[in-house]
């Protein structure tokens, strides 16, 4: 069975944000802007075609100490691709990350959190597969922004890998949980890492 990483064991009061399926204009640059108040860092699992359209906001990302990560280059759901197209498309994506930044490890996220036993095994030797233990559900559009902060706030706690999503689906919720739960966990003393 492989090994997928939900959490990281941490010292201290840390927390992981990651922000999925970007980067597009109208959503990723106004990410950057909240992370730059609080002085926090993040990880961002770009699809490769948004990396290919916008490599100047991943620029962005890059040159503010973000990081960049593999979430395939078309947002394959890997239950329902075949073996080789989903490493294909996996690589794919890694080669526009790599353009724009040095990888010294390499980090995936399967799209949906849908991938094989089989696909992460192939995957596994080269890639820390990186899940979570807080989904917002920011995309979720019956889901009231209220609440996807207020589960969000709930579950997380010193080491959490947070999911948020730079798309345009989850614009609404993300736009309103994003700022308040930087500010509840500034406030509490916790930092905001890379990966």
């Amino acid at each position: 069975m492989p090994r997928y990483t939900w959490h990281r064991e941490v010292q201290g009061k840390q927390l992981f944000l990651t922000f999925d399926d970007g980067p597009i204009p109208e959503v990723t640059p106004w990410v950057l802007e909240q992370l730059r108040k609080y002085g926090a860092k993040a990880t961002f699992f770009c699809v490769g075609d948004n990396l290919y359209k916008h490599p100047e906001i991943a620029n962005g990302l890059v040159a503010e100490g973000h990081l960049l990560a593999n979430h395939t280059y078309h947002h394959l759901k890997g239950w329902n691709t075949a073996m080789q197209p989903y490493l294909d498309n996996t690589q794919r994506c890694q080669q526009e990350v790599e353009k724009l930044q040095q990888a010294n490890r390499k980090l995936f996220r399967p799209p949906y959190g849908r991938i094989t036993r089989a696909q992460g095994r192939q995957l596994q030797p080269n890639y820390e597969i990186i899940m979570w233990d807080v989904l917002t559900n920011d995309y979720d559009q019956s889901l009231s922004p209220e609440t996807c902060l207020r589960k969000s706030i709930k579950y997380t706690q010193s080491g959490s890998i947070i999911v948020f999503h730079d798309s345009l689906k989850a614009k609404r919720n993300m736009m309103y949980a994003l700022p308040r739960f930087l500010e509840h966990f500034n406030r509490l003393g916790y930092t905001f890492e890379t990966l």
